[in-house]
């Protein structure tokens, strides 16, 4: 045993992944001594190996040598297409969450509300009861002036005529008119913050999430207590870190998007 002692440990498999970690950038093509070398094993144990994963798709071999196929991709889109994509997003939450020290969010659109899907909290003496499937009227959330001003007129238009299910009445309710100019203001910066608008003491700033075609898809923001955070921070130490935040859920939302969702069988080379 080259690695771990204990008996349900299976050295073969482990063998078999160090063969296949040896092909990196730059080494499409290897022999058997030179997948021995990078594997650390002996040349009988290597050759079976490759005979093995040719076998099952994963190697062929040819003139230059062994390479590996495309089927090799089955085994990291296995991971992604398993998980949630909400799974994936959390670690960057909670990065953002160390870095500001308050809670942080993400919500998408339904009707006229917002719903939050993803959240890391922090305790606090005076917050808002958030939990995975909340709902707030979005005109009066940070998140949710993320979300209409990414819309277009008539988009606009159907959700702010369809009526919120959140059971809320907010602090402030804007006629159409003032809206809309924040809605353009929100367009124009690429963020939007609110001050207490739907309940006294709450603060947040958000950002959009954009997929791999540049279209909003959520917002992510981070939430304060307006008594300990004023919102020139928000602005300038929390937007920045917010900005980067979106920017990378946006980057893993691209790539699971871009999964493949199906499976071809390859032949055996």
């Amino acid at each position: 045993m080259r690695r771990d002692a204990r008996p349900d440990f299976v050295e073969a498999i482990a063998r078999g992944l160090d063969v296949l970690r040896g092909f990196e950038p730059g080494r499409p093509h290897m022999t058997l001594s030179e997948v021995a070398a990078r594997s650390g094993l002996a040349r009988p144990t290597a050759r079976r190996i490759l005979i093995t994963l040719e076998e099952l798709g994963y190697v062929r071999s040819g003139d230059e040598g062994f390479s590996l196929t495309p089927r090799v991709l089955e085994l990291g889109m296995a991971y992604v297409g398993s998980r949630n994509l909400w799974e994936l997003a959390e670690p960057h939450l909670r990065t953002l969450v160390a870095q500001t020290g308050e809670s942080c969010s993400i919500a998408q659109l339904d009707g006229s509300d917002i719903v939050y899907v993803a959240r890391v909290a922090v305790p606090k003496l005076v917050t808002l009861g958030v939990t995975i499937g909340t709902r707030f009227p979005a005109v009066q959330t940070s998140l949710g002036k993320v979300l209409l001003a990414a819309l277009d007129g008539a988009e606009l238009d159907d959700v702010l005529a369809t009526p919120s299910r959140s059971g809320i009445e907010p602090r402030w309710t804007p006629g159409r008119d003032e809206l809309d100019a924040v809605l353009r203001d929100v367009r124009a910066k690429g963020w939007a913050v609110t001050d207490q608008d739907l309940a006294l003491g709450i603060r947040s700033i958000a950002a959009p999430v954009r997929n791999g075609e540049g279209r909003t898809v959520a917002a992510a923001n981070v939430n304060a207590h307006a008594a300990e955070t004023p919102v020139e921070h928000l602005v300038e130490h929390h937007l920045p870190l917010l900005l980067r935040t979106a920017g990378a859920i946006g980057a893993d939302w691209a790539a699971w998007e871009a999964r493949p969702i199906a499976t071809v069988n390859l032949p055996a080379s």
